[in-house]
């Protein structure tokens, strides 16, 4: 029992689904009721009326023409007519039958001549005139509604007297309508109180069949209410029977996939945020802790030493032209990783890597460097970003190949669609289990990488985002004493025109 009454609460409860539910469909069952009830009532009506008219007239019609005999006249005095004695008439109760004169007078048809006024239905002249015309071109007349004097309803039908010698005379009968009112108020009242029991069973039927049909949204609701960002994986049946809780299933699911991913996004940015801040931490220490120990001993007597004072000197810089180094590179990467775009410009890709090879000539040293280009590959670019691309990679290569015996090849070539710019070495290598990383901030995976050789471990973050802020995309290849092959592949642009530098 107090589950029911729990159940009926839940439903019934102010601004719920359900409560609206109920509530419209009664009202629209309701108004249904009504409508269908007025429209029983003005059918019921009208089928009573017509039926008791035409049993009024068919009664009308059978009397015999010769049923009335006019009063004598005499001068001043008019003496009502008469019903003949003979006459088979019989007279119920709120009936009344009325002769018309022509001249619209009328006189009543009783066995004593004797009339009520106040209980008698009459029309005036030009009704009766109306009337008249009607009978006399052969048409029907319908039935008319007439209230007496004291109040009561009569249902009146015509006929002509068809008296000898007068052409112009009407008979009138006339019963009372309570009768037809009182029988179409019981059927209202019945029809009402049948209204009334539809109602309340249908809502004694609707609440559990309301209850189930939104079984499944409550189920959402409860799934709803359950998902926190460590129950992302849950999910709704998408094919429950109906259409429109199968489509919020369909959305609440791609919902939680969508916050699923963007959870681990999330997680997975905090992950490389607090391995950032670790690795940037530890990069800068080193060299600050060198400062700091050369600081140290200068202050306790090694400035005297000019010697000794020109080593901790030489020291302090090369530390300190690393720390700039570094910080360059971090806010190289925070300005390239807001959402403001690269300026970019149409440009002829071969032609920026001739302007370089000055530059990889110096940075090659001995090593054999070959830059193969094809002709006339356009792009669009940031033309100091590329650049800046292309040297960390030959840097990158230079760092890893042998003094003597490395090989550096930079290709550009053109696949129909894109660009590929590739820069390969035949150094060391990289080994299988670090390739995954190489773009990470600060990941060194083997002592290649080390600081030894001056890096900072951002060289090629950076590169990766200059390359997607490029709308391209960089991938590198790599086998231990095979070589390194890093290539970009960047959209080609044949529609602008080239920049000013072309």
């Amino acid at each position: 029992m107090r589950e029911h009454i729990g159940i009926f609460r839940r439903i019934l409860r102010p601004g719920s689904l359900r409560l609206q539910l109920l509530v419209r469909s009664l009202l629209v069952l309701a108004a249904l009721f009504v409508l269908i009830g007025t429209l029983q009532f003005l059918f019921m009506r009208d089928f009573l009326y017509r039926n008791k008219a035409e049993a009024l007239n068919a009664q009308l019609m059978s009397l015999p023409p010769d049923l009335y005999r006019p009063g004598v006249k005499e001068p001043g005095i008019r003496h009502p007519g008469r019903v003949r004695p003979d006459s088979p008439l019989l007279f119920q109760p709120g009936f009344s039958l009325i002769f018309i004169e022509e001249s619209g007078e009328a006189q009543p048809v009783t066995e004593d001549g004797s009339i009520d006024r106040k209980e008698t239905p009459l029309l005036d002249i030009e009704g009766y005139h109306e009337i008249r015309k009607k009978l006399q071109a052969g048409e029907r007349s319908d039935y008319q509604l007439i209230t007496s004097d004291n109040g009561k309803q009569y249902m009146a039908v015509f006929r002509m007297a068809a008296r000898p010698g007068d052409r112009g005379s009407m008979l009138q009968a006339a019963v009372e309508t309570e009768s037809l009112r009182n029988q179409l108020l019981t059927q209202v009242a019945i029809f009402a109180a049948l209204a009334a029991a539809a109602l309340i069973a249908g809502l004694l039927l609707y609440l559990p069949l309301l209850r189930r049909t939104l079984h499944p949204l409550s189920k959402i609701v409860r799934a709803a209410e359950l998902t926190d960002a460590g129950s992302l994986d849950t999910r709704l049946p998408e094919r429950q029977g109906q259409s429109e809780i199968d489509s919020l299933s369909e959305a609440f699911n791609s919902m939680l996939v969508r916050l699923d991913a963007a959870f681990a996004q999330e997680r997975a940015t905090n992950e490389r945020m607090r391995r950032f801040i670790a690795d940037a931490s530890h990069e800068l220490k080193t060299p600050l802790t060198s400062l700091h120990g050369f600081i140290e001993v200068l202050l306790r007597g090694a400035a005297a030493d000019k010697e000794q004072l020109m080593r901790a000197l030489a020291s302090m810089k090369t530390e300190s032209v690393r720390v700039n180094k570094l910080v360059e590179d971090l806010l190289q990467l925070v300005r390239l990783e807001q959402p403001a775009p690269l300026k970019l410009e149409a440009a002829r890709l071969d032609l920026l890597l001739e302007e370089m090879e000055p530059q990889l000539a110096l940075l090659a040293g001995n090593r054999r460097y070959v830059v193969q280009a094809t002709t006339k590959v356009t792009a669009l670019i940031h033309r100091d970003k590329l650049k800046q691309v292309v040297l960390n990679l030959f840097h990158n290569a230079v760092q890893h190949t042998d003094a003597e015996t490395g090989v550096i090849e930079v290709i550009l070539s053109d696949s129909g669609d894109t660009a590929r710019l590739e820069v390969r070495d035949n150094g060391s290598g990289i080994a299988p289990g670090h390739l995954p990383y190489v773009f990470e901030r600060f990941y060194r995976g083997d002592e290649s990488r080390s600081r030894a050789r001056g890096g900072t471990g951002l060289g090629l973050a950076i590169t990766q985002s200059i390359v997607e802020a490029h709308h391209g995309h960089i991938e590198v290849v790599s086998g231990i004493g095979v070589g390194t092959s890093f290539l970009i592949t960047l959209p080609l642009n044949d529609d602008q025109p080239l920049g000013p530098h072309q």
